[in-house]
C-alpha cells in the first residue's frame, strides 16, 4: 500500500492492492510441502515446480470477477517477473508487467531477505539494500526501488508491525 501510494496510485487501487497482496502466493498450495520446506539449495527440477506457484494461484484467483480477486491473479501471476525480462512465467519486461506485480515483486523480495526462513537467516539491513541497489532495473522496477529505498525506515517499520 506505501509503495503503491508513493508511486502516484489513487486510494482505491491502493487499498485494492493492500487487500490483495497476500493472496500473492496461494499457488504454493499447489507445491509438495517437502520442496517448500527444504533447507537447502533447491535442484534446478524442484525450482521448476516451484515457479509452478504464480500460475497455479493466477487459475485459482482468475475464476472471479470481483475486483479484490482480479487484482490478486495479476499479483499471483507476475509477481516474480522481472524488469530486464529474466523473470517467470511469462517472462514479461518493464511496463509489460502490472504495475501490482512489480510493486509485490519489491515487498516480496524485502519481506523474503528480511526474515529468516527454513533455508536462510535474516539479511542485514546493509546487504539488502546492497542487492536492491544492484538490481535495480534488472529485477526491479528502477522507479520504485528508488521510491522504496528513499523511506527504507518506513517499510522496516511496517515490517515489524506485521512480522510473517
Amino acid at each position: 500500500y506505501l509503495l503503491a501510494k508513493k508511486c502516484g496510485m489513487d486510494e482505491e487501487a491502493a487499498e485494492l492492492l493492500r487487500l490483495a497482496a497476500p493472496m500473492h502466493d496461494v499457488g504454493k498450495i499447489g507445491v509438495p510441502e517437502a520442496i517448500l520446506n527444504k533447507p537447502a539449495k533447491l535442484s534446478s527440477q524442484e525450482f521448476e515446480v516451484i515457479k509452478s506457484h504464480a500460475r497455479i494461484g493466477y487459475d485459482i484467483l482468475s475464476k472471479s470477477n470481483r475486483s479484490i480477486m482480479k487484482t490478486a491473479a495479476i499479483t499471483a501471476l507476475q509477481h516474480h517477473e522481472h524488469w530486464d525480462g529474466n523473470g517467470y512465467p511469462q517472462g514479461l519486461k518493464g511496463e509489460e508487467i502490472h504495475i501490482y506485480g512489480r510493486i509485490a515483486a519489491i515487498a516480496d523480495v524485502f519481506d523474503a531477505l528480511s526474515h529468516k526462513r527454513c533455508y536462510k537467516d535474516a539479511w542485514s539491513r546493509e546487504k539488502i539494500v546492497d542487492t536492491f541497489e544492484n538490481e535495480a532495473g534488472t529485477h526491479f522496477d528502477p522507479e520504485l526501488t528508488a521510491l522504496f529505498l528513499a523511506d527504507l525506515d518506513a517499510f522496516y517499520g511496517i515490517n515489524r508491525r506485521f512480522p510473517e
